[in-house]
């Protein structure tokens, strides 16, 4: 078992905690001590290695793996780790949410990528938070990496004091900041659009950095009174259309762009903001 405690670390990479994960379940280098011993899972990396069997990375995903996004960003980054890494292999399942698995809990599919071998699982969205922390409490001796969440993260108003769940996320905030800035020098009619997932701390903070962003670069940079600069968030429900479920968001992109939104930035996991907006300037919108 690894303990990871990686939370809100800009840095960490799968690639980094998968090789973390390998380290620290390699043999350790002879010492003459008569005390020093294995533990249970280092021993059976070990076995391992010597047998050739591979380390198993188990990963859940909210999405398909070719969303376009967020999920597949996630499925490609686990394939590129095993081109580095040789002695890993990966077992997966995507589409781990209501509409596309309606009785199915990610914990169900963590115990299924266990069963299969699988020393590490990784659940990739806010939405599998639960599923994770109750598949580290079930299985003690297998490292889990819920990327989002707070879990591990001690001076949170979450933490769970469970050594072996880790949580990953890169500090986005910057970025949308960054991005909301850029919407703000772009755009010609003075208003943005904003494609919101569902409603958490996470996303609550993700879209208010994007404002700011907006907000700073419109009045100093643009100098322009901020009266005049209209941002405008719809939030379809999920980190994805799920029809019947949530909105469409790419009707919604589109009610932005027709409704003289001239630059739409999105939160969502999947391209549609983007897919619509060039849709829209072939059409000659701006």
């Amino acid at each position: 078992m690894l303990t990871v405690k990686v939370t809100r670390f800009p840095g960490m990479t799968l690639l980094g905690a998968i090789a973390i994960a390998l380290s620290s379940c390699a043999s350790p280098a002879p010492n003459n001590s008569a005390t020093t011993q294995q533990s249970p899972t280092q021993q059976q990396a070990a076995n391992q290695s010597q047998s050739g069997a591979k380390f198993t990375v188990g990963l859940v995903m909210v999405g398909p793996k070719n969303d376009g996004g967020w999920s597949q960003s996630h499925y490609e980054g686990l394939e590129y780790v095993t081109q580095k890494l040789p002695d890993v292999a990966i077992e997966y399942v995507d589409k781990v949410n209501p509409g596309d698995r309606p009785n199915v809990k990610g914990s169900q599919i963590g115990d299924d990528l266990i069963a299969k071998g699988a020393k590490m699982v990784i659940f990739n969205s806010d939405d599998l938070k639960d599923d994770a922390l109750e598949t580290a409490k079930k299985h003690p001796n297998i490292t889990v990496i819920h990327a989002s969440g707070d879990y591990a993260w001690q001076e949170g108003k979450n933490f769970k004091n469970q050594p072996n769940l880790g949580n990953i996320m890169p500090q986005m905030e910057y970025g949308r900041a960054i991005s909301g800035c850029a919407a703000a020098l772009s755009t010609e009619s003075g208003k943005i659009g904003f494609l919101g997932p569902l409603i958490n701390d996470e996303t609550r903070r993700l879209v208010s950095a994007a404002y700011l962003g907006s907000k700073y670069c419109w009045e100093n940079y643009r100098k322009k009174p901020l009266q005049e600069l209209n941002f405008k968030v719809t939030w379809i429900g999920f980190w994805f259309n799920i029809p019947g479920q949530t909105l469409d968001p790419t009707k919604v992109a589109d009610d932005f762009y027709n409704g003289g939104f001239d630059v739409v930035m999105s939160g969502l996991d999947t391209p549609e903001a983007a897919v619509q907006g060039k849709k829209a300037a072939e059409a000659g919108k701006k």
